[in-house]
C-alpha cells in the first residue's frame, strides 16, 4: 500500500466517494520523500508520543507509526475516518481521534493519550488554520518540538530576524516559546491537488525556559502580568506587547483583531515612548529582537 501513489490515492478516494474540500485546505502528498524527511526531523522515536493534526489518508501517519511509541491523529473531516480505518489498520499504535484541534484542551488530551510519555507534534497543517494552531500548540507548553509543513511565507515569518519585512507579532510569539528552523521546501507538484504556493517544513524546538526572564508578575500568559492597565487580561496583555513592538506604524487596527474597549492608543509610537531603549525612543519597533522587547517592557 503506497499512500503517496497518485493512482492508488484516486482509486481509494473514489471508492469512498471522497471529494477534496478547498475550504478545508485538503490535499494529498504524492511524493514519499516529503513525509519521510519530515518524520526523520520530528523527534518521533521509541518512548515518544506523537500528535498529528489533519492526517488525511495517512501518509505521514504511517511514517510516524513506524518510529513513534504512539500516534494520536486528530481529524476534523468525518468522511476521511473510514479511509483512515483502512490505511491505518496495519498500525496498532495509531489512534484516530475525530475532532477539531482548535477546540481541544491540549494538556488534558496529552494526559489522556500519552500518559507518561514526552510528546512531539508532526503535521501537514491546512493553510487556513496555521497561525491559530501553532499558537495553541506553543502556548500549551505540552510538546518538546513542533514539526509542521506550512506555507513558506509563514515559515519565513516564524524564523524572521528583527528589521526584516517578515518580522512581526507572530514572529515574536513563536520565538518566545521556541527556536524555529526551516528544514526544506516542498513544491506544489508534491501535492494532489496542487496548491498555488510553495510549502516549507519547519521544526520549532520548544525552549526549556524563556530567552530572558520576564520577572514576577510575568508579562506573558500564565500569570496576572502588569504589562498594561489592570482591565486587560493576560491574553490581551500579551497581544498588546506583540502589537506594540511589531507594528511598523500606529493608527490602524490591531493585527490580532482584538479590540480593547475602543482604545487603540497602545500602538507602536505610544508603546515605544513608554519603553525607551538605552534612554532613546526606538523609531521602528519592528527592529527590536525578542530579548530587547522583553527587557524593555519589564518596567511597565
Amino acid at each position: 500500500m503506497d499512500l503517496c501513489n497518485p493512482k492508488e490515492i484516486k482509486a481509494r478516494l473514489g471508492r469512498h466517494g471522497f471529494h477534496f474540500s478547498k475550504s478545508k485546505g485538503q490535499n494529498c502528498l504524492i511524493q514519499s520523500w516529503v513525509p519521510q524527511q519530515a518524520v526523520e526531523a520530528s523527534g518521533a522515536a521509541t518512548g515518544v508520543g506523537v500528535l498529528e493534526i489533519g492526517p488525511g489518508i495517512g501518509p505521514l501517519t504511517a511514517q510516524l507509526a513506524q518510529r513513534g511509541e504512539k500516534v494520536a491523529a486528530v481529524e476534523l473531516d468525518a468522511t476521511l475516518l473510514p479511509i483512515l480505518a483502512e490505511t491505518m489498520a496495519p498500525y496498532p499504535n495509531v489512534e484516530i481521534v475525530p475532532g477539531d484541534i482548535l477546540k481541544l484542551d491540549l494538556p488534558a488530551f496529552c494526559r489522556e493519550h500519552f500518559p507518561g510519555l514526552p510528546v512531539v507534534v508532526c503535521a501537514n497543517l491546512p493553510y487556513n488554520i496555521t497561525t491559530p494552531v501553532i499558537t495553541a500548540l506553543l502556548q500549551s507548553q505540552c510538546f518538546q518540538a513542533v514539526t509542521v509543513m506550512i506555507q513558506r511565507e509563514v515559515a519565513k515569518r516564524i524564523c524572521a530576524q528583527p528589521g526584516t519585512a517578515e518580522y512581526g507579532a507572530f514572529t515574536l510569539l513563536c520565538q518566545y516559546y521556541a527556536q524555529g528552523e526551516v528544514l526544506f521546501d516542498v513544491p506544489p507538484s508534491c501535492f494532489l491537488p496542487a496548491p498555488t504556493v510553495t510549502s516549507s517544513v519547519i521544526r520549532m524546538t520548544v525552549r526549556e525556559a524563556p530567552p530572558v526572564p520576564v520577572g514576577d508578575p510575568p508579562l506573558f500568559p500564565g500569570g496576572a502580568g502588569g504589562l498594561c492597565p489592570a482591565k486587560k487580561d493576560a491574553k490581551q496583555q500579551f497581544v498588546i506587547l506583540l502589537d506594540g513592538f511589531c507594528r511598523k506604524r500606529g493608527g490602524y487596527p490591531s493585527p490580532s483583531g482584538l479590540q480593547f474597549d475602543g482604545d487603540d492608543s497602545w500602538g507602536a509610537p505610544h508603546f515605544c515612548r513608554l519603553c525607551p531603549i538605552n534612554g532613546k525612543t526606538p523609531r521602528n519597533p519592528g527592529k527590536l529582537g525578542i530579548v530587547t522587547c522583553i527587557k524593555s517592557c519589564k518596567g511597565l
